[in-house]
């Protein structure tokens, strides 16, 4: 089965049915203490991560190229996406620092806002993002885990995310929690997606792409040039390294922009602004420094200066579409 064919129904606990227990989550989620979600999740992961060392963060098999890969343009090593999911108002404050830093090392990046129900539309936030070359994409529709809960709804629900993707002259969007179902994103005005990803057992959903690599999720009976280019995340989140797995050092990034560069695939990272503490007086576990994000964005400009293609999503969206042969498909689920 294909990853555009799979449907959404992340299995949380041992036994039963994973879309009832999906739902119970969420739906009990708002009650329950961030502290005690966060402890819930960090003992799982160091149980997780003893049987998940040969797939991750690296997974060999990921690093096959599409058919009829020609390279990335001007023949640069490999390609670079930063991402931002912003996930509440402690999030929306923190863009500009994220943002400012981002440009300071001269890279460009995609902020993600939460459409409803999280925190008040930031218009010139969003503004400000794309006047200075940011990207601004659609982040799930309230991020309550719910949107995938029936066809019917997501039609429902898809038709006030293109009112959003229309009025934040928008092209890219991603599931809240990397709960997805890629079949259905064709109801959604969409150039691109970035909900999957090649390996992360830590995510409720937690087959992955197997790519390193841009590839097409096309609709079936449409024509050859329809369908959305997904944009897998290849490296690990900023909140399950430093968070989940309690990391200190960027080692992990490091190693495994090594091996991407090293196979000519996409480096796509989601950094949260939200995590990120910029006062130096960080509550830990919540939060972690914001000179991890900065030793990595100095590692790629000392390592690979010159090497690596730094487009805004919507841009390497594009480029993809157009010159991939969009017959080649979609790759598996691990």
């Amino acid at each position: 089965m294909t990853e555009s064919t799979t449907m959404a129904s992340p299995q949380l606990l041992a036994g039963g049915d994973p879309q009832f227990l999906t739902k119970a989550y969420y739906r009990l989620k708002p009650f329950i203490p961030a502290s005690l979600r966060w402890a819930a999740r960090r003992h799982r992961a160091r149980r997780q991560i003893k049987s998940c060392q040969d797939t991750w963060p690296i997974n060999e098999a990921a690093a096959a190229p599409p058919e009829d890969w020609d390279g990335w343009p001007d023949g640069k090593r490999f390609g670079l996406v930063i991402t931002h999911d912003v996930e509440s108002s402690e999030g929306v404050r923190k863009v500009r620092p994220l943002a400012k830093m981002v440009r300071a090392h001269g890279f460009r990046s995609s902020f993600n806002f939460i459409p409803e129900n999280v925190y008040p539309d930031p218009v010139d936030l969003r503004r400000w993002l794309q006047h200075i070359g940011f990207e601004v994409g659609v982040h799930d529709l309230k991020h309550d885990g719910r949107l995938y809960n029936s066809r019917n709804g997501f039609r429902r629900k898809a038709k006030r995310i293109n009112n959003y993707l229309e009025d934040w002259g928008a092209v890219g969007f991603r599931s809240g929690f990397m709960v997805r179902c890629l079949d259905w994103l064709h109801d959604l005005d969409l150039s691109y997606d970035t909900s999957t990803f090649d390996t992360d057992p830590f995510e409720p959903v937690p087959s992955g792409s197997r790519t390193i690599f841009p590839f097409m999720v096309k609709a079936d009976g449409d024509g050859p040039d329809s369908g959305y280019v997904e944009l897998p995340y290849t490296l690990p989140q900023d909140s399950t390294l430093f968070l989940l797995l309690g990391e200190q050092t960027i080692d992990i990034w490091k190693r495994k922009v090594d091996w991407i560069a090293m196979h000519g695939g996409l480096a796509l990272v989601n950094i949260h602004p939200d995590f990120i503490d910029f006062s130096g007086k960080r509550d830990v576990g919540s939060s972690y420094a914001s000179r991890l994000v900065s030793e990595f964005l100095d590692y790629l400009n000392t390592r690979y200066s010159g090497q690596y293609w730094n487009p805004v999503p919507r841009e390497m969206a594009a480029w993809f579409k157009q010159g991939r042969n969009l017959d080649a498909g979609s790759p598996g689920t691990s």
